[in-house]
């Protein structure tokens, strides 16, 4: 039986493109299909959201997953990576090894932000390394839809991926006629953007320079956190934060 994105709890944004707000910290994660290949970008925060995840995309698509981008190493978006076997993980040049040299530091924090410390030792013992180290640009063929990966960080962290789903300018006015720019955690619509230890304030003005490079004026923009955004907001937050952390914005 068909069922639609709304039915599981997730907002349609073009045709084959979706997000959804995961409960407990709102962390959004976006899926993107192509004729017979479809990338999910992040993994929720445990094996338990992940699995979910991955069910959730096979019904919606009638396929399993077979791309995973991880947009940055906080829990949130990570430790749901595990569940998804045999697909091929893309995250930042960099971030294999810092999720390697601070998997107890990510287990702490899931910790003291409430996930359930068996939940979050289990994730991170297996947790999952990117095969594919995104250094600049990396286009992803997903069948009849090519995706841009994009390494635009540091900012929120040191290791920030972006992606670009093309629209389709040959047919202005219908679903996908509008590029479409998963932003991460870069972006926040529901809150202050936050900053971390691992965040370099100094680069993420640009790091967002750079984001609306990718997009342009007309794009969607989809924050790691909250509401979908355009052009203006992301270039309201790029000044708050130049401001914040003493900046000169470009």
């Amino acid at each position: 039986m068909d069922v639609s994105w709304e039915e599981l709890g997730w907002e349609r944004l073009a045709a084959g493109v979706g997000r959804r707000r995961m409960p407990g910290w709102d962390c959004t994660i976006g899926l993107v299909a192509g004729d017979d290949a479809a990338l999910m970008v992040d993994a929720g925060s445990s094996l338990r959201e992940g699995a979910e995840l991955r069910t959730q995309a096979q019904r919606l698509l009638g396929r399993r997953v077979t791309h995973l981008a991880l947009t940055h190493p906080h829990f949130d978006h990570v430790l749901g990576a595990a569940v998804f076997s045999g697909v091929e993980v893309y995250g930042a040049v960099g971030l294999d090894s810092v999720l390697a040299a601070e998997r107890d530091e990510i287990c702490a924090t899931a910790v003291r932000e409430g996930l359930p410390r068996a939940e979050a030792v289990e994730a991170a013992d297996l947790l999952v390394r990117p095969q594919h180290a995104v250094c600049g640009e990396w286009t992803l063929e997903l069948g009849g839809l090519q995706v841009l990966l994009a390494n635009v960080g540091p900012g929120h962290s040191g290791h920030d991926l972006v992606v670009l789903v093309p629209g389709a300018p040959d047919t202005p006015g219908t679903p996908g006629s509008r590029e479409i720019v998963f932003c991460s955690d870069l972006v926040e619509e529901s809150g202050e953007p936050q900053a971390g230890p691992d965040a370099v304030p100094s680069r993420w003005p640009a790091a967002l320079d750079r984001l609306l490079d990718l997009g342009g004026e007309d794009a969607m923009y989809v924050p790691g956190h909250g509401s979908v955004v355009d052009a203006r907001f992301v270039r309201a937050q790029r000044d708050a934060l130049a401001a914040r952390f003493g900046v000169s914005p470009r």
